[in-house]
């Protein structure tokens, strides 16, 4: 029984970066599991913001190894992000973990995934999950045509995507940095 569905979306603007995530939790392709999901949390003494799509235990598992790489590279996001990736696509036990990661401290916004990828977005907006690509069309739109805190933005591209996503919901959670 596979549980899924989410939608997160990370936004850099004017120094300050946001990332929001809805709460739903799907089991298979109709039921609604959960509503109130928390996927977005802090991490590394409340300097990184996290936030986590895909299998919920598998993400779990992913931010605490994260939290590890923080640890043991004094907080260095980028370094950290790196580390993990490669350590995700190389080690056989966490090859299978099905999840995807948006990290952020003040200064950086960054995808991670299990194949190895990070990436940090040239226009400070990037996004995850089932309505991700709602969330990140709504916020680029958001970023580009109005003067929204990245707060604002990342909250209304969620809204927007669960207005969209039948795995997104409007149980939003945001946190910034």
């Amino acid at each position: 029984m596979a549980l899924k569905g989410t939608t997160i979306c990370g936004v850099k603007r004017d120094g300050l970066v946001a990332i929001a995530g809805d709460g739903q939790v799907t089991m298979g392709e109709n039921t609604i599991f959960k509503s109130s999901a928390r996927k977005v949390r802090r991490i590394y003494q409340d300097k990184v913001v996290v936030g986590f799509a895909g299998t919920v235990a598998d993400a779990y598992a992913l931010s605490d190894r994260f939290e590890e790489k923080l640890t043991q590279y004094g907080g260095n996001l980028e370094r950290a992000a790196v580390e993990l990736a490669q350590e995700w696509r190389s080690d056989k036990a966490l090859r299978k973990l099905e999840a995807m990661l948006i990290a952020a401290n003040k200064e950086s916004l960054l995808i991670i995934s299990g194949t190895g990828e990070v990436i940090e977005p040239d226009d400070g907006v990037c996004a995850i999950g089932s309505g991700g690509n709602f969330a990140l069309a709504a916020a680029r739109a958001l970023l580009q045509n109005s003067d929204l805190s990245a707060h604002d933005i990342a909250l209304k591209s969620l809204h927007i995507a669960a207005s969209i996503c039948v795995f997104t919901n409007d149980q939003i959670y945001v946190e910034d940095v």
